[in-house]
């Protein structure tokens, strides 16, 4: 009899550890699905989540982004702090401008010529004046973050949304940044003018289809 008070315990924590992963996969689920099925119907998803993962959607937004912190590097300081902080910050501006239906030229154009320039500096290495290169990114975000701001109104959580976009910008541009340091390597020269290259190739695409539409 005392040995079957202590196995009951026993069994009964055995029971529990084996119904955790079971219980985190539900909570995991409903976390995943709750947000998606809150906003359906009701045009661009709102929240942070949303919001975080937008820019990976979309390829044109992504090398813009990435090439802001690349040509940074590649500028070096004080450009290599200056343009991930302007770019995000006249996106705001210009989500602002997309907000109130502010008139711009063609938005898909400018985004598409923004990663044709910006890839195109990072590939012939060009040097430019901090204000020079600082407008340069300031008009082009513009454009990236007016295209976003004409859909926040139809979002459920446009603060949110709007925080998780901005922050994985910056993420992108980190990311362009630690690119750039291969130029400290051996041939690392080679190497980001190529990537620029590539980049400015996909821009030319872009601007192309665009015009095309």
């Amino acid at each position: 009899m005392q040995q079957k008070l202590v196995m009951r315990p026993t069994r009964f924590v055995a029971y529990r550890l084996r119904t955790v992963p079971l219980v985190v996969a539900a909570v995991g689920v409903s976390l995943i699905s709750t947000p998606a099925s809150a906003h359906v119907g009701t045009g661009l998803s709102g929240g942070w989540v949303s919001g975080f993962t937008h820019p990976f959607g979309g390829l044109d937004h992504l090398l813009a982004m990435v090439s802001v912190g690349l040509w940074g590097a590649v500028l070096g300081r004080p450009l290599i702090y200056v343009l991930p902080v302007v770019f995000p910050g006249m996106m705001v501006a210009g989500a602002i401008m997309g907000m109130f239906v502010v008139p711009l030229p063609p938005v898909e154009a400018g985004i598409g010529l923004s990663v044709l320039v910006l890839g195109g500096c990072v590939a012939l290495s060009l040097r430019a004046p901090v204000w020079v290169a600082s407008v340069l990114v300031a008009a082009f975000a513009v454009f990236h973050g007016y295209a976003h701001g004409k859909e926040l109104p139809s979002a459920a959580d446009p603060a949110g949304y709007s925080a998780g976009f901005v922050l994985s910008t910056g993420l992108l541009h980190v990311s362009g940044i630690c690119i750039g340091l291969l130029n400290s390597r051996p041939n690392g020269v080679l190497v980001t003018r190529g990537v620029g290259g590539v980049i400015a190739a996909l821009g030319a695409w872009f601007v192309f289809q665009a015009i095309g539409t």
